[in-house]
């Protein structure tokens, strides 16, 4: 995905920000009849892939989005709502001269105005914040615990797709750092190849619409990090994501003014992340040019958008940092999450900043999400825009890593409008 760090032609900008993206297409057709340099080549075709992803990303239609606003919140006003317009406050994009609404524009609107918490119809019940409390409180007395976990990943081909041949790519566990004991109880159909890469994948080529996997592990609870290895790509940059960019080389010299040693660079930087930064949810990574600027100039994203600020400040202050991703995995529920590491004293030490973010939760969490991770993780990535085994031939649904399972067949990949997936917790228990 380097070729996103080419800027588009400025003619094509205009449009797609204006949101005439039929307008958009027909410029981009005429500039690839052209003799162009090939990653301009490659940008452009790929921005028709992003205009297609962006009007899924954002569909619902503006009498829609009221009816939701109305189910959603308690006594909401027309004044309201048209305040909200005014100052930005609703994720919408107009679209071909239709004004659309991002998937999850409640909940943004929610993180944007916090006051309005309260007037949530159905708050949703969160056990696993109580248990992760609990944890930490356990953690910080210095009793640390090992569990097995069984998980499971199903994914389901829709049938407007034409049945052919799918080849099919599902994150599975990896060993190390807290992982170890993995094993692949039951698959269907059977595994045409076990990667063991940085974006650890079980790879399937197979006619079937319905494909699955279950497996374990155990994991164990860190405090203080872990010795391992460390590599010169954890210092640099990883386009078209983690770049250093004036903006950014400029904010990790602010933040870190004054502060010689490494450790006390990282602390300052995790502080001005897990403060400044604030929790939203983000639309498919493939539409983010630069998810790193994009992170620190708007102040905002969801946990990897976090992350890959903290491990791109961390990389300019001479930090040697890394991603780590997979899902966060209770005996409640199972969602998707990201997070890093970073490498002091000989050993990688976990950082959550989405977690230890202090406008969401407490100071107890901020301090323990530096240098210390729960048990409530499935370990699948140690790495961002690494090829799977065998490589993928189209562009990939999710270009970063990989969480919830990639398809495509011979004639081009399968987004997510395609397939649908689900996570499952079979078993937690305690081990050790």
């Amino acid at each position: 995905m380097i070729f996103l760090s080419v800027p588009l032609p400025e003619d094509i900008d205009r449009l797609v920000k204006q949101g005439r993206f039929r307008d958009a297409r027909t410029v981009v057709d005429s500039y690839l009849s052209m003799d162009i340099p090939d990653l301009l080549r490659k940008r452009l075709k790929y921005e028709n892939e992003r205009m297609f992803r962006l009007k899924h990303e954002y569909s619902i239609s503006a009498k829609k989005a009221v009816t939701m606003l109305k189910k959603s919140i308690v006594d909401i006003t027309r004044p309201e709502i048209e305040e909200w317009h005014r100052n930005g406050a609703l994720d919408l994009m107009n679209i071909n001269g239709h004004q659309l609404y991002f998937s999850r524009f409640v909940d943004n609107l929610i993180f944007a105005r916090p006051e309005l918490a309260q007037r949530r119809v159905n708050k949703p019940e969160n056990k696993t914040a109580g248990l992760l409390l609990q944890t930490l409180i356990r953690m910080s007395s210095g009793e640390l615990r090992r569990y097995r976990i069984t998980g499971s990943i199903k994914l389901y081909v829709r049938k407007s797709v034409s049945n052919d041949r799918f080849r099919v790519w599902l994150p599975v566990p990896r060993e190390g750092f807290q992982i170890e004991k993995v094993k692949i109880l039951k698959t269907h159909p059977e595994i045409s190849f076990l990667s063991d890469s940085a974006q650890r994948t079980a790879y399937f080529y197979t006619k079937e619409r319905e494909i699955k996997i279950e497996f374990s592990y155990e994991i164990s609870e860190i405090a203080g990090g872990m010795e391992g290895d460390v590599k010169d790509t954890f210092l640099s940059e990883k386009l078209p994501h983690i770049r250093f960019t004036p903006f950014l080389r400029n904010l990790e010299k602010v933040i870190t003014e004054g502060v010689d040693d490494k450790y006390g660079k990282l602390k300052l930087i995790y502080d001005w992340v897990t403060s400044h930064m604030r929790y939203f949810y983000v639309r498919n990574y493939g539409t983010y040019e630069n998810i790193a600027e994009y992170a620190a100039s708007n102040m905002k994203g969801d946990c990897g958008f976090h992350a890959i600020l903290f491990i791109t400040l961390a990389r300019l202050a001479g930090i040697p940092a890394k991603w780590q991703s997979g899902w966060f995995i209770s005996p409640y529920s199972v969602n998707p999450h990201d997070w890093a590491q970073v490498y002091i004293d000989d050993k990688w030490i976990p950082v959550d900043t989405s977690f230890g973010n202090i406008r969401r939760h407490t100071r107890e969490e901020n301090k323990f999400y530096m240098g210390n991770l729960d048990a409530f993780r499935m370990i699948a990535n140690d790495d961002i825009l690494v090829n799977f085994e065998p490589k993928k031939k189209f562009w990939r649904s999710d270009p970063v890593d990989n969480q919830v399972g990639e398809i495509e067949t011979e004639h081009g990949n399968l987004y997510y409008d395609k397939f649908t997936w689900k996570l499952n917790i079979k078993e937690f228990k305690r081990v050790g």
